[in-house]
This record gives C-alpha cells, structure tokens and sequence, in this order.
C-alpha cells in the first residue's frame, strides 16, 4: 500500500516487543522517518529529540508505563498518540485512552490497516492547527496569544508572536525570508529590502528572550544566506541580540 502523505513526518514507534517494533517500523519507514524505543527512558529521551507528529504505543507497557507516557508526551507538545491493544484489560483499556490518545488499533491486525490510520490521523493534522506548544520552559499559547519562558510572559506585538508561532509550527524546518514574509505578514515578496523586516522582527524577539534569561537555547536559529529555523533542542547555544 502506499500511504498518500507527507514523506517527512516523524512517527515513534514504542513497543517492548522487538518483532512487533522492527515490522512496524520496517514497513513505515518506506515512507516516513521512523525511530523505535523499547522502554519508557528511551522513548522520552527519543521523543524529546526527534520531536514526532505521532507516536504509535504499546498499550499493554507494564505498570501502566503507557498511560504514564500518554500523559508525559501530552505535557511537552500537542502530537498525536496511535495505541496498539492486545490482551489488555477494558479497565487498563479505558485509563490509556482518558490519558489523552487520538486514535488505537487491536492485535492482530494487518499493517494496512496500521497505515491507513496514520493517514487519517495525519491528514487531520494539517487542518488543525495546535492552540499550545511547548518546548522545555517555553510555552506559546495560540487561544490566549501568551508566549511565557521560565513561568514569565514576554510582551511581543501581534507579529512578533505571528512570527514566533509560525516559525515553531514547524519546528527543525528552515524557511526564507521572501517564504516568512508571504506566511506571516501576507505580503507577495518581491524586494530584497522586504527581507530585512524579517531580521528586525527576530532581533526583537530574541531579545525578549533574553530579558528573561540571557542563558536561554537559541530557539531561533539563523539559516546563513537563507533564513531562519526554529530549533528547540540545541539547549547550549546563548540567544543571539
């Protein structure tokens, strides 16, 4: 089958049952980037770092790690949560989907089955957009319109928030200057003096962050020549003033 979507979304695969992971994850990988933990550590850590759309769960994880996961994984960033179900309990059943799952499959089931799920999910993705996200102590809040680093709201202008939000959409993907104008400000870009907006705005939003701490990660990183990426997880660089 092949699975009409974005050939760049990130699915993690959690399941203590090497089989079960490697044909899982062996039969995604064809289309999307895939990575694969067998524990609870190593799924957060995964997690953290490969920043997934989606993660599909082993719901039958001892001592109720699944459901400790679902509630950990909802806590850190809006994604989607796919559990697979065997022999488990309806109570066990019922608590991991009130942790906050979107969608679950029961054993045995065939892996089109699997990926047609994962289409739907994903294509109800790219019509809604996430209200919070989260990153470490930075949290932006799309309903209140409140951005807040280490527990203390930053005072951005409407298209200083626009920007930041935009830009954390999609985090680890790189846009131009002429592409943030035409997303952000709705502008069509066709002077290269237009561009320089975009370098004012991040200026002035990197310097908010560092009001609040001048040790903060660089969350918005400069892309030489091109333009600029949000990128949460390098937590070592200083933010640029």
């Amino acid at each position: 089958m092949t699975i009409s979507t974005d050939p760049h979304s990130k699915i993690l695969v959690v399941d203590n049952d090497a089989p079960v992971r490697n044909c899982i994850g062996g039969y995604l990988n064809e289309t999307y980037q895939v990575q694969s933990a067998a524990d609870a550590k190593t799924a957060l850590e995964i997690f953290e770092e490969f920043n997934p759309i989606l993660v599909i769960l082993d719901g039958n994880l001892p001592d109720n790690i699944g459901v400790k996961l679902c509630e950990e994984m909802q806590k850190r960033k809006n994604v989607f949560l796919l559990v697979i179900f065997s022999s488990t309990g309806e109570e066990a059943r019922i608590k991991i989907i009130k942790a906050g799952i979107d969608d679950f499959i029961c054993q045995p089931f065939i892996l089109e089955d699997l990926a047609l799920k994962i289409e739907i999910l994903l294509s109800e993705m790219k019509t809604v957009s996430p209200r919070n996200l989260v990153f470490g102590e930075l949290a932006i809040d799309l309903m209140s319109r409140e951005v807040r680093l280490k527990e203390k709201t930053l005072a951005l202008t409407a298209l200083e928030f626009q920007l930041l939000y935009f830009l954390a959409t999609y985090p680890g993907k790189a846009w131009s200057r002429q592409q943030l104008i035409e997303k952000v400000w709705g502008w069509k870009c066709n002077d290269a003096r237009d561009e320089q907006v975009v370098d004012v705005y991040i200026r002035l939003i990197r310097r908010k962050l560092a009001k609040v701490d001048s040790a903060v990660p660089n969350f918005i990183q400069t892309t030489q020549g091109y333009g600029y990426t949000f990128a949460p997880i390098d937590r070592n660089n200083k933010v640029s003033r």
